[in-house]
């Protein structure tokens, strides 16, 4: 890779660094106790469910494919724990692994579907989207409290750091999927099959990649990553409820996107999408300290935002294009 390749790649996830610094102190200067290192972490602790659902979202998006199913399998995977461990009263030990598996399993078929028989994924993963939330009203539609003393306890668990500091464990959760997710990318052979399939599919096929395999893998990740967000987003809520993470589909999205990986696929880096749900946990942050501003602001700024980078992505691959 040529130097010039070298740092258009990196650029993009640069820009999303130097936004997420000037925010950062912005927000220092205006709103006072904003400037410590607990807000950042506080950005990780509430959307550490979130970073997870957008690693997955990222091995599809760099495929050129996309994944609207994830926000309800985040919601049927609450359901389910919640509902086996209130209910039968089920271990955690035993519904964690059970709620990942099922997350797996859907990701796994809605990637068949549309490898085999060549069907837009944005149409199988709508499909999936109904179909998961649907499943989660007919497990119940009220909101169910999860009470298990061992689920509980982890949740509510805070690992101190240092001058105060402190995380929750699904931060640790989120930094090694994170960790794995990058090694995967970066260093097997899955990983330079998903960027040449997203580069180009039928260059990839000519090469002998698997790009069938391919597709079907990263829809199971999502699955899985998705399922592990629900978990995580249990740990959060400590209860299951139908109508958890709505929209969450279109704030991974958004999340890689800012990232800086490109939505034809072939381009893009992991850790641009940890910096772009950091820059969308700051908005959050910022909207909360400025006491005034609804919520719907985070929205206004996430679209805005969206815009912006989805011209600079055109204005980057138009001059690498040169």
């Amino acid at each position: 890779m040529s130097a010039l390749a070298s740092r258009q790649r990196y650029l993009p996830a640069l820009v999303t660094g130097c936004l997420f610094v000037a925010m950062f102190v912005a927000g220092g200067i205006r709103y006072e106790g904003f400037a410590s290192g607990q807000v950042i972490l506080n950005v990780f602790v509430d959307n550490a469910f979130l970073l997870v659902v957008a690693v997955g979202m990222t091995f599809v998006i760099l495929t050129g494919g996309i994944d609207l199913s994830v926000g309800s399998v985040v919601a049927l995977s609450t359901m389910i724990a919640a509902t086996l461990m209130s209910g039968p009263g089920w271990p955690p030990y035993v519904v964690i692994p059970l709620v990942l598996l099922i997350g797996s399993g859907l990701g796994l078929v809605m990637g068949y579907i549309i490898h085999v028989f060549d069907i837009q994924p944005f149409i199988v993963t709508l499909a999936g989207m109904f179909l998961a939330r649907g499943l989660c009203y007919t497990i119940g539609t009220e909101s169910v409290p999860i009470e298990d003393a061992t689920f509980t306890a982890f949740a509510q668990t805070r690992i101190d750091l240092f001058a105060e500091m402190w995380i929750s464990p699904s931060v640790i959760i989120a930094a090694v999927v994170v960790a794995v997710a990058a090694y995967v990318l970066h260093y097997t052979r899955l990983g330079r099959a998903v960027y040449a399939t997203g580069g180009s599919e039928q260059s990839a096929l000519l090469m002998g990649l698997p790009v069938g395999r391919t597709k079907i893998a990263v829809y199971t990740i999502s699955g899985f990553c998705s399922a592990l967000g629900g978990v995580l987003l249990s740990f959060y809520m400590l209860s299951g409820y139908g109508l958890h993470a709505v929209g969450m589909e279109l704030d991974a999205i958004a999340a890689v996107v800012i990232g800086g990986t490109l939505l034809t696929g072939g381009s893009g880096l992991l850790l641009g999408t940890v910096l772009g749900v950091l820059v969308l946990g700051l908005i959050q942050t910022i909207i909360s300290f400025e006491g005034t501003l609804s919520s719907w602001w985070t929205k206004i700024f996430i679209g805005l935002l969206l815009f912006v980078f989805i011209v600079l992505q055109r204005l980057f691959s138009s001059r690498s294009s040169r």
